[in-house]
């Protein structure tokens, strides 16, 4: 390239990228706002109402956008204002979630809801290429019935430590996992974009988008699962840290616990909290007999006591942990993903007693207590989809589909 077309290059890239992110601030604002006049989008975005008639012309042709039946009369004369809304009828993302005893497949239209949603049983073993050949033919198998719906990308969830920018899970303890190449065997199986990010994390983006704690300008999450970790964010980001290692609390000790780890020491975070010790716990006093936590909340709801304080205690604990993060991090929202605070009054009451009554007014549990696991999988994909619409379309090969 000459000096002389050098500047004018970078002029188009730059035109380029400020064209790719007024595209997502439309995009998100109608996501939020909708249906919404192109006119309010133009006063919430600060863009000029040109730029926004393009950028809706531009979404609209993709199919991402459609006029609403509805039309708002515009005061005085003139044309009435005809708003605009998502359009979540033609595409879906891929999620998937691999977890200790399962993998969860799912597909999620563009406003975050679980179309369709299938557990894939580890039967055969974790052996890391078996587990993701299995979702990816698990996935296919639910793009096959999604009728005209086109897959736009795929996102992968899990636990432990997840490099984003790899595409990789470098360390999952529990499923024995090192330096598996998530995003490159979804991606071979599948051909279509994979991103790769921890649950935790992800669900973050998920709530901003579509949850209870949309407009919250920091937020921490805790993740407590069998694999128990952390997520912070402020101002629309999540803080990753060098190879995405921030969120890693699994081995924070845990005031009052009693637990030995592997690590040596007594009463750390994840082996405290974790579902494995919860189940252990309820098939020694005889609550269930077997490994799956939701029958410990099932059995609470069926009235069975030392169901109940053990998920009493266990919330009570998990406030703990969540205070201890509150005092380092102070943010604004905090999100519990938590088996009995998602779904027991008296489980939420006890973690916010624990968190204290200055600050129990921060917690607000998982928006997606019935589709957590889906819903971590998919915002992966969704994320980055509402950050750069035109850039997801452009390698997913969609905007070549017809409308």
């Amino acid at each position: 390239m000459s000096l002389s077309t050098a500047p004018s290059a970078a002029r188009r890239a730059a035109d380029g990228t400020r064209r790719r992110t007024s595209a997502s601030v439309v995009l998100r604002s109608v996501l939020e706002h909708g249906p919404v006049a192109r006119s309010t989008i133009a006063r919430l975005t600060g863009l000029s109402p040109a730029s926004v008639t393009d950028h809706c012309a531009q979404l609209g042709a993709l199919g991402l956008i459609r006029e609403a039946a509805a039309t708002r009369q515009s005061k005085g004369a003139g044309r009435p204002h005809i708003p605009v809304d998502l359009d979540a009828s033609r595409f879906v993302v891929g999620g998937v979630h691999v977890a200790v005893p399962y993998t969860t497949v799912a597909l999620l239209d563009l406003r975050g809801r679980v179309v369709a949603e299938r557990r894939l049983g580890h039967g055969e073993g974790t052996e890391p290429g078996r587990v993701l050949a299995n979702a990816a033919d698990g996935l296919g198998a639910l793009f096959a019935e999604a009728g005209d719906r086109t897959p736009l990308s795929i996102g992968v969830a899990a636990g432990g430590w997840v490099d984003r920018d790899a595409g990789i899970i470098v360390e999952h303890g529990l499923l024995g996992w090192r330096d598996v190449a998530v995003r490159e065997v979804i991606g071979a199986h599948t051909g279509l974009p994979v991103q790769v990010d921890g649950h935790a994390r992800a669900l973050v983006n998920g709530e901003w988008l579509f949850g209870r704690a949309r407009g919250s300008r920091s937020m921490l999450h805790l993740f407590v699962g069998n694999v128990v970790d952390a997520a912070f964010a402020t101002h629309d980001q999540v803080h990753h840290g060098p190879r995405s290692q921030a969120g890693a609390i699994a081995h924070l000790p845990l005031e009052g616990g009693t637990e030995p780890c592997d690590c040596g020491r007594t009463g750390c975070l994840q082996v405290e909290l974790s579902e494995r010790t919860l189940c252990r716990r309820a098939r020694e006093r005889g609550v269930i007999r077997t490994a799956n936590p939701m029958h410990v909340v099932r059995a609470a709801a069926d009235g069975d006591p030392v169901a109940v304080r053990l998920l009493v205690e266990r919330a009570r604990m998990v406030g703990r942990a969540a205070r201890l993060l509150l005092d380092v991090l102070n943010p604004e929202t905090v999100v519990i993903t938590e088996a009995g605070v998602m779904r027991r009054d008296d489980c939420l009451g006890a973690l916010c007693e624990a968190v204290g009554e200055e600050r129990a007014a921060l917690v607000v549990p998982s928006s997606f207590p019935d589709s957590v696991l889906a819903v971590a999988g998919g915002s992966v994909a969704l994320d980055v989809f509402y950050r750069d619409p035109l850039h997801t379309f452009a390698i997913s090969g969609a905007a070549a589909e017809p409308n």
